[in-house]
C-alpha cells in the first residue's frame, strides 16, 4: 500500500492508526485524505472537528438562523466578530488557490460514509477552545490578538502560491511557525495547541476499531505523537474557567467609587463640587462613546443614545452602552435573512463588512462599548483628581 508523504503510521499490537497531516486550504490535502481512506478502508475515521464546526460545515443555511438581537443580548458580539474574522482570513487564502477552507475535512466525512467507516468528531468544542484561550490571555495580550484580528480584515497581505502553501504542510516548518507564534503570545500555546494535541490524540486512542484514519492539521501531528497513549481527561479539558473574582469585583468597585466621590463632593462643597465632578464624569463618557459610535457608522439616533447612555451604563455593571446602542442600531437597520447569508462573502473586505447591515450593527455595538470604556476610565481619573 502506497501512502501519501503526509501520512504517519502508528502501530500498537493489532491496532493501526493512520495520521494524515493536512493544510486546511490545500487541494493536495483533499486528494491525500480521499486516497488514504479509500486505500485503508478503516473501521473509523477521526476528524479534527467538534459537533459545532461539523454542523456548521455541512449546513450552508446556518446563516439564516443568526439573530442579531440574541447575539447582542447574550454579549457574544466580539466572539462572533472574532469567528467571522478568522473565517474571512481563511476564506481569503482559500480563494487565492481555488480551495474551500476545510475542504479536506468535509472530504473525510464524505469518504468515511462512502466506505462505511464510523465517524468520530475528535476535536474539543470550538467555544471551549476559544474561551479557554481568551481566559488565558492578559490585558495587553488580548489587545495583540484584537490587533491581529483587525489585520485579517484590513490587510491585503501577500498572495500565496500553491508552492508556498504546501510548505506549510511540512511538519518541521509548521512546528517552527507555531513556535514563533508561541513566543509572541506564549499564553495562547497551551489552550490553543498543547491542550488540543492532547485532546485529539486521546480521542483517536479511544476511537473504536482496529484500523483508524485520523485527519488533522499538520501542525498537530508532532504534538499528538508525543502524547500517544496518555489518558487525558477530555471532560476537564473542555471546562470553561470562570471569570476571576477580582474582575467581577472591579465592575462594582468603579461605580461605587464614583458614587462615593459624588457624595463626597456634594458634602464638601455644598453642591458646586458635585456639579464639577458630575461633568468630569459625564463629558468623557458621552464624548468617547458618541464619537466612536459615529466613526463606526452608527445611525444618528444611535450616536445620541450612546451619548446619553454611556455615563449611566458605566455606573451599572449589569448592562453596557454597547448593548443598548447595538439593540437600537439593530432595530433601526433591521438586518434581513439575505444580509446574514451574505456575511461569509461580505466579511472578506472592509467595504463589504461595513455595507452589510448585520456586520455594521456588530461593529457599532463594539465601538460603543470601547468608547464607553475609554470614557469611563478618563472620567474616573478626572473625578478622582478633583477630589
Amino acid at each position: 500500500m502506497e501512502l501519501g508523504p503526509n501520512v504517519t503510521v502508528l502501530e500498537e499490537g493489532s491496532r493501526t492508526v493512520y495520521l494524515v497531516g493536512t493544510a486546511h486550504i490545500s487541494e493536495r490535502s483533499v486528494q491525500e485524505v480521499r486516497e488514504t481512506i479509500e486505500q485503508v478502508r478503516p473501521d473509523t475515521v477521526c476528524v479534527e472537528l467538534c459537533r459545532t464546526r461539523h454542523d456548521a460545515m455541512l449546513d450552508d443555511s446556518r446563516w439564516r438562523t443568526l439573530d442579531v438581537f440574541s447575539v447582542i443580548r447574550e454579549r457574544k458580539v466580539l466572539f462572533l466578530l472574532s469567528n467571522l474574522a478568522l473565517s474571512a482570513y481563511q476564506k481569503r487564502l482559500g480563494e487565492q488557490l481555488g480551495v474551500e477552507p476545510g475542504a479536506e475535512l468535509k472530504e473525510a466525512v464524505k469518504v468515511a460514509e462512502d466506505v462505511g467507516a464510523e465517524l468520530v468528531l475528535a476535536d474539543r468544542d470550538i467555544q471551549a477552545t476559544l474561551k479557554r484561550t481568551w481566559a488565558n490571555l492578559g490585558f495587553f495580550s488580548k489587545l495583540k490578538v484584537l490587533n491581529l484580528l483587525a489585520g485579517s480584515f484590513f490587510g491585503e497581505g501577500e498572495e500565496l502560491t500553491a508552492e508556498d502553501l504546501e510548505k506549510l504542510k511540512e511538519r518541521d516548518h509548521l512546528s517552527d511557525m507555531m513556535g514563533e507564534f508561541a513566543k509572541v503570545l506564549p499564553e495562547v500555546k497551551v489552550p490553543l495547541i498543547d491542550e488540543r494535541d492532547q485532546y485529539l490524540m486521546s480521542a483517536v486512542d479511544d476511537a473504536p476499531g482496529e484500523t483508524v484514519v485520523a485527519v488533522v492539521g499538520a501542525g498537530h501531528v508532532a504534538g499528538m505523537i508525543e502524547r500517544r497513549g496518555e489518558r487525558a481527561d477530555r471532560e476537564a479539558l473542555s471546562v470553561i474557567p470562570p471569570a476571576k473574582s477580582w474582575v467581577g469585583l472591579l465592575k462594582w468597585i468603579i461605580p461605587a467609587l464614583m458614587l462615593g466621590a459624588f457624595w463626597f463632593g456634594y458634602q464638601k462643597h455644598a453642591g458646586t463640587g458635585l456639579y464639577e465632578l458630575v461633568m468630569a464624569w459625564l463629558l468623557p463618557n458621552s464624548i468617547f462613546a458618541g464619537l466612536l459610535t459615529l466613526i463606526a457608522g452608527g445611525k444618528l439616533l444611535s450616536v445620541v443614545t450612546a451619548v446619553v447612555a454611556s455615563p449611566i451604563t458605566s455606573l451599572n455593571p449589569t448592562i453596557g452602552a454597547g448593548m443598548v446602542v447595538g439593540l437600537l442600531e439593530a432595530w433601526l437597520r433591521k438586518p434581513t435573512v439575505e444580509d446574514c447569508e451574505r456575511l461569509k462573502d461580505d466579511m472578506l473586505t472592509f467595504r463589504g463588512m461595513y455595507r452589510n447591515p448585520f456586520s455594521r450593527v456588530l461593529i457599532v455595538a463594539v465601538a460603543a462599548t470601547l468608547g464607553s470604556a475609554m470614557g469611563a476610565w478618563v472620567g474616573a481619573s478626572l473625578v478622582l483628581t478633583r477630589l
